[in-house]
Parts: structure tokens; sequence; C-alpha cells
């Protein structure tokens, strides 16, 4: 069946060249498309034309066969082929809890990485709202390729976690880098924090506290304004900054959720 699928492509796709051609021409010449075929010698074209129409009603009456079936593959063979093409975004969120809130997973496949060498990124995650969506990240951005991740609700506010090489800020880290190593939470929103709010945090910073979960610890701070909660964490040679922030109104209304999401970045 793989064969006579593909000839019938082949032919199809040199028809198609045909009767391109003989569009082409009487576009160029003023004359009809069938005389510019005839002077051209190309009058196959149109005998083979209800062929192509036919041979392509096929290919898309095949194409609805399942892909595993055409292509000899098992489901799972077929399962390893789709991954081996994943890059860049790919879906990560679970199903919503009972609460409605669903858990994002940076997946393993998901391509990243910061300069020529760098071990691949430990996968984070986090929860957020089920209306909550992921936003394409473009090299572009404020923060360029460190930008790893973002999420957004246009009524609630919105989130970026940006993952950035420990060698940036110290030299002495190693692949195993903690972020008590890299300095107590006052130095370490001073120096990354306008990594996050573009410009220098003094007399921003409205609150600041550690946490642990399992074996690694967290720095949470508060700034305002801009209104932005930051947790901060290292692991293998990155740093690691998970960034909420809102508007005004979207902060007074909503509070309680962009804290709830800051509160369960974790590194896992």
């Amino acid at each position: 069946m793989g064969t006579t699928l593909f000839g019938c492509c082949s032919f199809s796709w040199r028809c198609y060249r045909k009767i391109d051609r003989c569009q082409h021409a009487s576009v160029e010449n003023g004359i009809s498309r069938i005389k510019a075929c005839s002077k051209n010698g190309e009058t196959e074209c149109f005998s083979a034309a209800g062929l192509l129409k036919r041979r392509t009603a096929l290919v898309f009456g095949v194409s609805l066969i399942s892909p595993s079936v055409l292509l000899g593959f098992s489901e799972e063979g077929l399962a390893a082929v789709k991954q081996g093409l994943l890059a860049g975004r790919i879906p990560g969120l679970s199903e919503p809890d009972e609460q409605g809130w669903r858990t994002y997973r940076r997946p393993d496949e998901k391509s990243g990485g910061h300069g020529v060498g760098w071990s691949p990124i430990i996968p984070y995650a986090f929860s957020v709202p089920q209306d909550w969506e992921e936003v394409p990240v473009s090299i572009a951005d404020l923060g360029g390729t460190e930008i790893d991740l973002r999420f957004a609700n246009s009524k609630e506010g919105r989130l970026f976690v940006i993952v950035a090489p420990v060698l940036r800020f110290a030299d002495n880290l190693g692949d195993n880098a903690k972020i008590e190593l890299i300095g107590p939470p006052d130095k370490v929103i001073s120096a990354f924090g306008p990594e996050v709010i573009g410009e220098n945090v003094e007399g921003k910073v409205l609150s600041m506290n550690v946490t642990e979960h399992s074996g690694r610890t967290y720095y949470q701070f508060e700034l305002e304004p801009p209104h932005v909660l930051i947790t901060a964490t290292a692991a293998g040679n990155r740093l690691y900054l998970f960034n909420v922030t809102a508007n005004g109104l979207q902060w007074k209304r909503h509070y309680k959720d962009l804290k709830k999401i800051a509160d369960s970045f974790r590194v896992v």
C-alpha cells in the first residue's frame, strides 16, 4: 500500500507541475489555457487532471487510516517517532484538579539551554488556574533566550520563568549550584531583581522569605511597584527565577491566586 501511495503522490505532483506551467503560459500569452497546453505539447495535463482529482481523493482517503497502519509502526514505535520530532514549545499541562487548577511540568523533551556544553535544563513545575495558557516565547523578548516559558491570563496576570547560567554571577559553583552559595536573600534580589523588573530594586522589596522543599532552598520576594512575586532557586548549573506579575487592579482582585501560583514553583 505504501508503494502505491507514494507513486500516486509523485504522479499527481508531476501532473500538477504541468498544469501549473499551462496556466502560467495562458497568463503570459493572453490565450486560453487549453490552447497554451496544446501549443506546448502538454495536452495530457488535462486528461491527467481528472486522474489527479481521483488520486488526490485517494490520498486523502488513505490519510484517514492510522499512520501506524500505513507505515508499519507499532503504536509504541509511532510514539517514539513523534517524541523525536518534538522541540521548542511542548504542552506540559495536566488536567484540572477538583479546584480547577492545573500543574505544568517542563517536558523532558523540550528543547532549550544556553551555550554550548550546558547540561539539559532540570525540569520545574508549578500550578495555575485552568484558564491560564502558555504564551509563545520569542528570542526578541526582554531577557532574550533566558526566558524559558511564559503563561498568562488577560484578567488575572502573567508569569515567566528565567533560566540563567550561574556562571554569569559566580565562577566557583560547579554543576550542582545551591541558592545559598550564590548569596543571602538580600544579595540575590539586588543582583537578580533587575533581571525581572528591568530596574534597580532598591526600595521596592516589601518582603523576603526562605523556604525549603525536598532539600532545596527557595528565596521568595514580593516587590511593589511593579507588583511582582519572585521565587528563586538554583539547580545543576543554572539559576531559576519564577516571576508572577500583575497590574494594580489584577493584583487587588487576584492576589490570593497569584501568591498561590508563586508558592507552587518547584525544581523537580
